[in-house]
């Protein structure tokens, strides 16, 4: 998507003529996301501002400032809904093949493409940023985890995976090896990195 795709965002019939009527708080951060969701994925976080979002969405500053109460916070609620589709976790009820298929489609994302270049630009702003790091941890990394872990403790239950393994640990093994190559690129990430890291967890490294 360009600049000029994102521009024209702005003048769509429906941002221009939107009404002032009360509309329920869910379609308004709906509306809000979605705005956030294409500036970042078009231009980055360096073009975000609270009055681009304003006028794409046709919400008001006050109203933005009120739930998000920095640029970063609100750049990582709009990525996060960006694209929590492409991250759902599959349960086909076999835990090997929805780990593939999961890291595989974190890999397509942060590799193909402008989310993986936004996101470790997030990472590294967050580094000196404390609010941007709050929100990360609350709005995006919490999240994840969760939706991971949940997925792992439901294997557990059918007995897929033992009952003494720590499932964040299995979380850091995997998508923290994916996190180190992004942020490192001193090797490739691709999908075959990901099946390692799936084969070599589940089915372990020594002899023994």
């Amino acid at each position: 998507m360009t600049n000029q795709a994102t521009a024209s965002a702005a003048e769509r019939p429906e941002a221009r003529s939107r009404g002032r009527g009360r509309r329920p708080a869910d379609e308004v951060r709906a509306d809000v996301l979605r705005a956030v969701g294409e500036v970042l994925l078009a231009d980055g976080i360096a073009d975000l501002t609270f009055e681009r979002v304003a006028r794409l969405s046709g919400v008001s500053k006050t109203t933005l400032y009120k739930w998000w109460p920095s640029r970063g916070a609100l750049a990582l609620d709009g990525y996060f809904h960006a694209v929590e589709h492409t991250l759902a976790f599959p349960d086909t009820g076999d835990i090997r093949t929805d780990l593939r298929d999961q890291l595989r489609a974190f890999v397509h994302l942060m590799t193909t493409t402008p989310a993986g270049r936004l996101l470790t630009e997030l990472i590294g702003q967050s580094q000196t940023d404390q609010d941007l790091a709050v929100a990360y941890r609350t709005l995006y990394s919490s999240e994840r985890r969760r939706l991971a872990g949940d997925r792992l403790r439901a294997a557990q239950e059918l007995g897929q995976i033992r009952d003494d393994v720590d499932v964040q640990v299995v979380v850091d093994q995997l998508w923290g090896a994916v996190y180190h190559r992004l942020l490192v690129p001193d090797e490739p990430v691709t999908e075959a990195f990901a099946d390692a890291l799936v084969g070599n967890l589940l089915g372990g490294i020594t002899r023994g």
